[in-house]
């Protein structure tokens, strides 16, 4: 029988951005054919996200894709009018979206990246609003992400950031994941990684896999704050509004590097929307 969708697609409903992958599966994996970010910080402009939804749905659509599952995370979990927007986005994407827990969204990235790179790792996925730790055995979420911070701190933090890290950390316990090959996934390890390449425009291939050490990221956050709000949003990978949390969240990394005690990160551009179309 002629199967009207050949490929299949996830979205990603994130705090800060919202993602559509379309792919196929190949040898039991999931092969990106198309992926495409918008940037929208959820609860600010939700006639904004509607319509992003509703050109998502139309791109797979065009592309021989069925949407196999839509995931919501932090913003949606903390949202007062869940059920108003779960109808109006079932209504557009034509599927009953999932609000998943932060464990879960650790789980499903771990999946995603460990098809690729085997099960002795350890997964961070740093989002807009929460981080997600995984080994595949130990799951943590913990509400903070490069919006979040951004939102409390500005877009270049002062010396408050050194303070309100040191009081946090004191009530997360990362000892079960410490010392272990890190992959970093999420927008602003994507960007950092464009940024340390040089990369023009998002190619997976370039990125998948990359190594980057404490002292690029130290390089690039120290290049970003000497640059002017425009100027941080028009070099590639910021566009849309990233520049404006990028530094935050590159503070975030820098320190849970310290506190997982590495000095070397990789990095990959799977992820939650990956380990939605894993099983």
């Amino acid at each position: 029988m002629f199967n009207v969708f050949p490929h299949i697609a996830s979205i990603d409903i994130g705090s800060h951005s919202t993602i559509l992958l379309v792919a196929k599966k190949e040898d039991g994996k999931v092969k990106a054919l198309v992926q495409k970010i918008e940037v929208c910080k959820f609860g600010e402009d939700m006639a904004k996200l509607y319509a992003i939804l509703a050109s998502f749905r139309s791109l797979a659509h065009s592309l021989g894709a069925e949407i196999k599952a839509v995931a919501m995370t932090q913003a949606m979990r903390s949202a007062e009018n869940q059920d108003e927007i779960l109808r109006e986005t079932e209504k557009i994407l034509w599927i009953k979206p999932r609000i998943i827990s932060g464990e879960e969204e650790a789980e499903l990235s771990y999946k995603a990246v460990s098809q690729i790179y085997g099960p002795e790792i350890l997964t961070v996925d740093v989002g807009g609003g929460s981080t997600e730790f995984s080994t595949g055995k130990k799951f943590l979420s913990v509400p903070v992400g490069a919006l979040e911070l951004s939102k409390n701190m500005g877009a270049i933090p002062g010396p408050e950031y050194k303070k309100w890290a040191k009081e946090y950390f004191k009530s997360v316990n990362l000892k079960p994941f410490t010392k272990k090959e890190t992959y970093f996934v999420g927008g602003t390890a994507v960007a950092l990684g464009m940024l340390v390449k040089e990369i023009q425009q998002f190619d997976a291939d370039s990125i998948e896999g990359q190594t980057i050490f404490t002292a690029d990221i130290e390089r690039i956050i120290i290049q970003l704050s000497n640059l002017s709000k425009e100027l941080r949003n028009a070099m590639p990978g910021l566009e849309r509004g990233r520049g404006d949390v990028i530094i935050c969240g590159l503070y975030w990394i820098r320190s849970l590097c310290e506190k997982l005690r590495i000095d070397s990160i990789r990095i990959s551009t799977l992820g939650l929307r990956f380990g939605l179309l894993c099983d």
